[in-house]
């Protein structure tokens, strides 16, 4: 694992290009902290902080073919590498090293972008073809791992995280308002869009090629489920269960593929249980796990981690997340994600990978993915009971039934009938809609618009149908059943814009540590796409054939127990100690200077929390939201916030070609 940079001008590079190339990666030194490298000619320099993992004593970047024309950078791990290898020694390529990067560095060379479906990985990467002057980047199927990029002048530039753009003389960051509205409707931006104005990032499953006449930005894979009953999985759901236990196995043993010790996240839930358990199967010598617990026994899952841990026999270690270390780390968290976040969730995530590298462990495998590709979140299921009250909307039980989805949150407790009607009851039977299933988180995160200035708010347009949305929907979208449009989604909007960026790559690493997905292997996604919706939500039972996979290979509580979401304390972790940034930047002097947000109605916000009156998930939202802007403004714009200094690049290796023309 690693970042990865890189600098384009075909006119020519300025002469200080080597001295903003270091300025740049170290910027990000934490994805690499082993070592570092740079090549550069007349026109492209191309940078990368390593994390070794993967042939620790030969695998250093950049790398290139024998004949120096083809230069690769790399973030990411090629699972399949050992069998490319193979393959390509058949056609005649030799190999110099043992790394993952070699092989695709020689994949491309010989197959082209056609080369990127046989990847089984998390990967964005450039190849810099030097006689061509061509630049190529690609990156994962899903996005696992990032790439931003942005123009300035005629100068083109890449990077693993946006900060290392502003290492850049001139690239200044602005805040984007059209992508903050869309923050705080969807959890994230619509891709290519981020935050700041004029920085984009390569969408999931894209590739991009620059060449001295054009820039061209293509799709390489998508995700598509059955538009047609003929094109669903045709067996039984065990004959379904076995191949998809066998893909499982699979995924889980290319991913302990390392030079440096594996071990695995343990929640107590049923995903990171069957990862631990596929693991001890595919390597029954002892597992080190690691889990995160919490003071407040609403979040904590602290039992269910142990029985698991005991039953599977791992060697496990504990970390307990205060609410006072929530406080505490959120700006950090914040200044890493680069993104406003509307929950404190990150944040535990960060003290965990935090805790695993205290413990000399570079890569963990987690269960993150299932509750997309099997049907796990509570949505799905609430698209369902919505629908199934649409038939009737003026029953008065039908809304109970949702109250059972959510017994954590105490708005919906009691019986507050009304309560329950006015909430779930949005756009309630307009079921035609393609986005049915998301109506209503939309609609009501979008509830934290409101506390925006106004001239914030005169500068948006008005989106009551999420069209913006609309532009990004797969060709095939109205064709699918309801079940696969809700996947289709939570898994190319929540999934790769928040919950494997804020929570998993930015936070993971921030301290140097590498997360890998079985869950998230391609030919799962993929199979589980071809599944009937039956076998996945099954009445109202979610990740059904998950269950009957692991049955009698996790403990039985697991598999019965009702779904936890994965959650963390919001106003106790702001405001029960004195953290003084949050009295700071939510006070009207700081509310003013940033011009983000309407001082009275977050004073307001402020004091129904201070006073413990009932608070709903949205304000927790909105806090979260609105002080997590007010900290990237400070860090990011008016630079008084939150900014470590640059540290001195480390172990840097440098390959200068004077051969350029």
């Amino acid at each position: 694992m690693c970042g990865i940079a890189g600098i384009l001008d075909l006119s020519s590079l300025a002469p200080d290009t080597f001295q903003v190339m270091k300025k740049i990666l170290a910027r990000m030194q934490y994805r690499g902290p082993d070592e570092s490298g740079i090549y550069f000619d007349r026109y492209v320099a191309l940078g990368n902080v390593r994390l070794s993992i993967i042939d620790i004593s030969t695998g250093q970047q950049p790398l290139s073919t024998p004949d120096k024309n083809l230069w690769i950078v790399l973030n990411g791990e090629i699972f399949n590498y050992i069998e490319l290898k193979k393959e390509l020694i058949k056609t005649g390529h030799l190999f110099h090293t043992e790394s993952d990067t070699e092989v695709l560095l020689h994949a491309y060379q010989e197959y082209g972008e056609k080369c990127l479906n046989m990847l089984n990985g998390q990967f964005a990467f450039a190849i810099w073809n030097h006689n061509k002057k061509e630049l190529f980047l690609a990156r994962d199927r899903v996005g696992i791992r990032p790439l931003f990029y942005t123009w300035h002048n005629k100068t083109f530039l890449f990077g693993s995280e946006i900060k290392t753009l502003f290492e850049f003389p001139g690239i200044q960051a602005e805040f984007d308002h059209s992508a903050l509205s869309q923050i705080f409707k969807y959890w994230t931006t619509i891709s290519p869009k981020t935050v700041f104005k004029n920085i984009f990032e390569l969408s999931p499953g894209h590739y991009m090629r620059i060449t001295p006449d054009s820039q061209v930005i293509k799709q390489f894979w998508s995700l598509r489920f059955p538009s047609h009953p003929d094109e669903y999985f045709k067996g039984t759901i065990s004959e379904a269960g076995d191949h998809l236990k066998s893909l499982l196995t699979d995924a889980v043993r290319l991913r302990l593929r390392a030079d440096v010790p594996v071990a695995a996240y343990l929640s107590g839930g049923l995903d990171s249980s069957a990862t631990t358990a596929l693991i001890k199967e595919v390597l029954p010598e002892t597992l080190q796990t690691f889990s995160i617990g919490f003071q407040d026994s609403e979040f904590d899952e602290t039992p269910f981690q142990q029985e698991v841990s005991e039953y599977l026999n791992t060697r496990h270690t504990p970390f307990s997340c205060t609410n006072e270390d929530i406080g505490y780390y959120f700006p950090k968290v914040v200044w890493h994600a680069e993104i406003p976040v509307l929950r404190t969730a990150p944040v535990p995530m960060f003290c965990l990978s935090k805790k695993v590298r205290e413990s000399n462990i570079k890569v963990v495998i987690t269960g993150e993915g299932a509750d997309e590709m099997l049907a796990g979140y509570d949505i799905f299921k609430e698209a369902i009971i919505r629908q199934f009250w649409s038939r009737h909307p003026d029953s008065k039980y039908r809304p109970l039934l949702l109250k059972k989805l959510y017994p954590y949150l105490e708005q919906f407790q009691g019986r507050n009938k009304m309560m329950l009607k006015f909430f779930f009851g949005y756009r309630l039977t307009d079921t035609d809609s393609p986005f049915y299933s998301h109506f209503l988180r939309w609609n009501n995160t979008s509830n934290i618009l409101n506390y925006f200035s106004d001239e914030i708010k005169f500068s948006l347009t008005a989106d009551h149908d999420f069209s913006d949305v609309s532009m990004m929907l797969d060709s095939n979208f109205t064709s699918w059943g309801r079940l696969e449009k809700a996947q289709w989604l939570e898994i190319m909007l929540f999934m790769s814009g928040y919950l494997l960026s804020s929570q998993g790559d930015r936070v993971a690493m921030a301290n140097s540590v590498e997360g890998r997905y079985p869950f998230l292997d391609y030919r799962v996604i993929e199979f589980s796409a071809t599944m009937p919706p039956d076998f996945k939500m099954h009445g109202l039972n979610e990740k059904y054939i998950l269950k009957k996979i692991m049955n009698g290979r996790i403990p039985t509580s697991v598999l019965k127990r009702p779904k936890q979401a994965y959650r963390a304390p919001v106003v106790k972790s702001f405001f029960s100690s004195s953290h003084l940034y949050v009295n700071e930047l939510l006070s009207d002097r700081g509310l003013k200077e940033t011009g983000l947000f309407n001082s009275k109605q977050v004073q307001k916000l402020v004091a129904k929390v201070k006073e413990n009156k009932v608070v709903t998930e949205i304000d927790n939202m909105a806090l979260a939201g609105i002080l997590s802007t007010q900290l990237l403004y400070t860090q990011y714009i008016s630079r008084r916030g939150y900014n470590p200094e640059l540290p001195e690049l480390l172990n840097c290796k440098t390959i200068i070609d004077h051969s350029s023309k």
